[in-house]
């Protein structure tokens, strides 16, 4: 079988539980935009954003040097595996038993010193807590999934997380309330203790979904062993580290944002400008979901061929077809931007304008997670916290100088501005230390050609549908014509 053909089928699985179970969860957005005001999804939106930023330090980096470790000792798995394990762990409980002490302290911090709603943010903080635990604790043995080649067995785990979560959701929004209004069973007890359209039933939700998502991979934990390899944690964790520094800056690329909105704006109208921008961020998810999908197949494979003799041209060749899907992908959104932006009630359709920036900056941010692979398989992730640390003090400093002034599109463009940046690094420094012969002129082409086809549909027809569509159709027979002879050839490829 193609190589390509076996990447792109074990992607496919991944891809499709991702889309399923991200548009499965997106079904939400609608509902949560309706029935929460634009400052209660903007308290949504920023303790989300907080538990981002947690999420990478407690799992420490330790996902990818799993992958990296089981490749490069095969004689070693199992003490790759309980390591791994246990360093994850030794860190969620530190954190739970840190944010359950000092939960007083995390509430009044992330309301920024004003106190009014204090008794529901020690709520939303104790959640959220329980949730970051149960997900860390959760993260070697859905690794262990990938790294087994068991995509079926992951994705469906992952698709009853989002299950839950989402059924859970509905319950609380819809059911209950239905539930009391018409004196159904129950509706005495229920009435007693149920708030209608109290954000913290979206977080019970959440917390719910990861309970069930634990209980689900325990028989990942049966091949654990109470072992801890103190010399091979030493060279894991001078691996890791780096990467954890450069998943931070990431996140912190990727939330602080919303962060530094409820900071630098005026208390307010921080609240609801959150929200919109929280809301318009959800129409760039589909780039995301298929960045995410991308990376579930791709780590794995990438370290798992590393050794074979034609592996470099393999990952050029994967990137300019990455790219020229992404590229596909940023002209049909817009192109569509008329449909979608119905997913969001029309009270946030103010924020529209922030949504081709959003969705070019994942663009360039898959390319990054593409061009990673150099430093995280020539082990030298130190470069990986170079370029992350560089990415996030830029996103940090013009966030503070254009939101006072521009508020959420300030934040929009230098999301933008900052993942083209980390790109343009990658690219220049891996081509340095760990050449790879990427085809770009043809990458910069298909990009170079998007962005127009988007400026043309966006700003210069007003998103007119028809119009739209008809420049993607165009786009499409241009790429047909140039690509199909290679696609040929790279499906009969051994």
């Amino acid at each position: 079988m193609s190589i390509y053909k076996k990447f792109a089928g074990q992607t496919l699985v991944y891809g499709l539980s991702t889309i399923f179970s991200r548009l499965f969860n997106f079904i939400l957005t609608p509902i949560y935009t309706t029935v929460y005001a634009e400052g209660v999804y903007g308290v949504f939106t920023k303790m989300y954003s907080y538990v981002s930023l947690i999420n990478p330090i407690l799992a420490f980096g330790m996902e990818t040097t799993f992958f990296r470790y089981l490749n490069k000792h095969e004689d070693r798995k199992q003490e790759v595996y309980n390591n791994s394990f246990w360093i994850i762990s030794f860190m969620a409980v530190l954190f739970l038993i840190t944010g359950l002490v000092f939960n007083d302290y995390f509430a009044r911090f992330t309301l920024n010193g004003n106190i009014s709603g204090l008794a529901d943010q020690r709520k939303y903080v104790q959640f959220f807590v329980w949730v970051l635990f149960f997900d860390a604790i959760s993260i070697i043995p859905f690794a262990k999934l990938r790294a087994d080649g068991k995509p079926f067995k992951y994705s469906l785990i992952k698709f009853l997380n989002i299950g839950f979560f989402v059924g859970f959701n509905l319950l609380f929004i819809f059911i209950i309330p239905s539930l009391i209004k018409h004196q159904g069973p129950g509706a005495e007890w229920l009435s007693g203790w149920f708030r209608p359209k109290w954000i913290g039933y979206v977080f019970v939700s959440n917390l719910i979904a990861s309970i069930v998502t634990l209980v689900m991979l325990l028989p990942q934990f049966r091949n654990l062993q109470l072992k801890f390899d103190k010399s091979l944690f030493y060279k894991m964790f001078g691996y890791s580290w780096p990467v954890l520094v450069a998943n931070l800056s990431f996140i912190i690329n990727e939330n602080l944002d919303k962060i530094l909105l409820s900071k630098y704006l005026p208390t307010n109208i921080a609240d609801h400008e959150i929200g919109i921008y929280g809301a318009v961020c959800k129409l760039a998810i589909f780039i995301s979901i298929f960045n995410t999908a991308f990376r579930l197949g791709a780590e794995p494979f990438f370290f798992s061929h590393a050794k074979n003799e034609n592996a470099k041209n393999t990952y050029a060749t994967i990137l300019n077809y990455f790219v020229l899907a992404l590229a596909i992908l940023f002209v049909g959104l817009i192109a569509n931007i008329g449909i979608l932006k119905y997913f969001i009630n029309s009270k946030f359709w103010i924020g529209l304008p922030a949504v081709p920036f959003l969705l070019f900056g994942y663009v360039c941010l898959g390319i990054y997670m593409n061009l990673s692979i150099w430093y995280r398989l020539s082990d030298q992730t130190r470069y990986g916290l170079y370029i992350s640390l560089i990415g996030a003090v830029f996103t940090i400093v013009m966030n503070i100088i254009l939101i006072p002034k521009y508020s959420y599109m300030g934040s929009a463009w230098v999301s933008m501005l900052a993942y083209f940046m980390i790109m343009v690094i990658s690219y220049v420094l891996g081509q340095k230390h760990y050449p790879i012969p990427y085809n770009l002129k043809r990458m910069t082409g298909y990009l170079s050609v998007s962005i127009l086809l988007v400026y043309l549909s966006f700003y210069t027809f007003k998103q007119n549908i028809f119009i739209g569509n008809g420049l993607l159709i165009l786009f499409l027979a241009g790429i047909f014509q140039l690509e199909k002879g290679d696609i040929i050839k790279l499906l009969k490829t051994k």
